[in-house]
């Protein structure tokens, strides 16, 4: 998962520009953050049957453990952005690592599944504060366009770090200490950052900052949390129950409000415009489509290795090394394939590998041999490893320049909403097949979510094709040529 933020425009250059080894201490300060916060987007998985068992959660409990942070984080990114821009972002920085520090040992002494996932709320409202400040932070101490460069690959690559490691160091912390230490690490190291923050982040603001919209914040809160409540509640209510149908309603309603809104406001949360350019759209469709793959892979994969295979969390998390070792290649050859020739080669391969993961796992059993599954593991970490570069370079091209940092923070927002879609979706999938029949096993059940993400990973090849061609190119130069309004242009 790449940079979940703008590339705020660089500040006025001070009086005595930080030397080499400052700024490389707040690429540390600011990657150090990323790290926990991304950590915690995977690690937490990995401790889902300890969960189930300790808090005696049923399968929607499961689901908004996960998705309570993944929605909230999704839902504020680019609102958290605008405000350090207007506010001050260290000031915001050093509010975000408080609130994650303190959610995160909340998290740890939690005493039942509502506290839980409140916490995790609240958890994610700190996360929200720390990667889109902080690549802002990046982007004003790395005024040389080359050192940027080079700070931003740092960056991603902790990005990939921290997704990779997630399900093996909590597998590690599950099996030996137990679920509450997931939470519990991030505290030393919240606090860490907040020292080093206030030790050698300088303070700054956006020349011209964006004006907020708190119309389409509240829209787009409204979409993502009732559309995802409808869908992770609706097997234990009913499909047809007045408050799954009263959630639908008011998803719906925020559907179809939130883009005629966008239209009429001055400064938009989102700007529609963006939509023309094929390329950013297809980057936004991408974003979700493989990062609900990998939100449905994690919770499916987490749950059938410990209470299908029996192996423990240590076990399970070791199992996951093949997907992580893929993710960390990957990466880094994708970002060098997208510099050299483009969005296209690392798109197809994604799509591929994602699809072909799926496609291995759609008769999954009790008895699956672990080569298959390694091999399925593998597969997957490599069209996830490989698909971040592209989404990245596709929202931001032919963007002006004072609108690159909004696209990428609106393709970083679509990740997160396509993790919290994957949980949802393909938990329920699973949940309803379970309940619906006394002899159907979890592996059984599984089986629908795997033809999901075998359908996702074909959609990331087709958006791949479609989104790749000199007419998609055209549309995006079309919007780079668009006017850009004085509060929008770089100093």
């Amino acid at each position: 998962m790449l940079p979940q933020g703008s590339i705020a425009a660089p500040a006025q250059p001070a009086a005595e520009p930080p030397t080499r080894r400052e700024r490389l201490l707040v690429l540390a300060v600011c990657c150090l953050s990323l790290f926990i916060v991304c950590l915690d987007t995977t690690a937490v998985n990995i401790a889902l049957p300890a969960l189930r068992r300790e808090l005696h959660a049923p399968a929607a409990g499961l689901q908004w453990i996960v998705d309570a942070y993944t929605l909230v984080l999704a839902a504020l990114l680019i609102l958290s952005g605008s405000v350090a821009d207007r506010l001050g972002r260290r000031r915001v920085f050093r509010t975000g690592l408080v609130l994650f520090a303190l959610a995160s040992l909340l998290c740890s002494l939690a005493p039942g599944l509502g506290w839980l996932v409140g916490f995790r709320a609240l958890q994610a409202v700190g996360g929200s504060m720390l990667n889109p400040v902080a690549m802002s932070i990046i982007a004003n101490t790395f005024t040389d366009r080359r050192e940027r460069a080079q700070a931003i690959g740092v960056w991603g690559g902790v990005v990939g770090l921290a997704m990779a490691l997630g399900p093996v160091l909590g597998g590690l912390l599950v099996g030996s200490v137990g679920w509450r230490w997931i939470f519990l690490v991030n505290v030393p190291v919240g606090l860490l950052a907040l020292a080093l923050t206030h030790r050698h982040i300088p303070e700054s603001r956006a020349p011209r900052p964006r004006r907020l919209d708190p119309v389409g914040q509240l829209l787009l809160v409204v979409l993502l949390g009732s559309g995802t409540a409808a869908i992770i509640e609706g097997p234990e209510y009913g499909w047809r129950s007045p408050l799954v149908l009263f959630l639908g309603a008011l998803a719906l309603a925020a559907l179809l409000a939130f883009p005629r809104w966008e239209r009429r406001t001055a400064e938009p949360l989102i700007d529609p415009r963006f939509f023309a350019s094929v390329p950013f759209t297809g980057a936004v469709l991408t974003a979700i489509s493989a990062c609900a793959a990998l939100g449905g892979f994690l919770f499916l994969s987490t749950v059938y290795l410990q209470e299908v295979r029996h192996y423990s969390p240590v076990q399970a998390g070791l199992r996951t090394l093949p997907m992580a070792v893929c993710m960390l290649v990957g990466g880094p050859v994708s970002g060098w394939t997208v510099g050299r020739y483009g969005p296209r080669r690392p798109l197809l391969v994604a799509g591929v590998a994602i699809a072909g993961s799926g496609l291995l796992l759609t008769h999954l059993s009790a008895t699956t041999p672990t080569a298959v599954l390694l091999c399925a593991y593998a597969l997957f970490g490599l069209g996830f490893g490989v698909v971040n570069a592209p989404i990245t370079n596709s929202a931001v091209s032919g963007m002006p320049a004072a609108r690159a940092g909004v696209a990428a923070a609106v393709a970083s927002t679509s990740r997160q909403v396509g993790q919290s879609l994957g949980v949802a979706v393909l938990g329920t999938v699973v949940s309803a097949a379970v309940t619906g029949s006394a002899t159907t096993t979890f592996a059984q059940a599984s089986r629908p979510g795997w033809w999901i993400v075998t359908g996702l990973g074909l959609l990331v090849l087709l958006l791949g094709l479609a989104t790749t061609t000199p007419w998609a190119a055209r549309t995006a130069q079309r919007l780079g040529a668009v006017q850009e309004t004085p509060a929008e242009r770089l100093p």
